[in-house]
């Protein structure tokens, strides 16, 4: 049985990989025509050193593998181990990026 969430009830929630790594919180989520696109997420300090110390990411909805209680992303969605760029802003993985590595202002 399909279970509705409201957003409000989404936002705070804690992510973690289907790796079981924990990766940060849900601070909002991006809407196109009523329909969730992507969520930001918080990410934690320890998954920051491998995203260049970015502080935030937009993962594509299509890469959420369940919401419940907590939130699991496709590990191999996230850009880790990229590059030693230095990323002070969120990095955008969404597929209208230019670059998945590119910061959103």
């Amino acid at each position: 049985m399909l279970k509705i969430k409201k957003i409000t009830e989404i936002i705070g929630k804690k992510v973690y990989t289907d790796t079981g790594d924990f990766f940060g919180e849900i601070e909002e989520s991006n809407l196109i025509e009523n329909k969730v696109d992507g969520w930001r997420i918080k990410i934690s300090s320890t998954m920051g050193n491998y995203l260049g110390g970015a502080r935030g990411v937009i993962i594509p909805h299509q890469f959420v593998k369940a919401v419940g209680d907590i939130i699991i992303v496709s590990r191999s969605s996230l850009p880790l181990d990229e590059g030693d760029e230095t990323i002070e802003q969120t990095v955008d993985l969404s597929e209208d990026a230019e670059s998945h590595s590119a910061p959103v202002m």
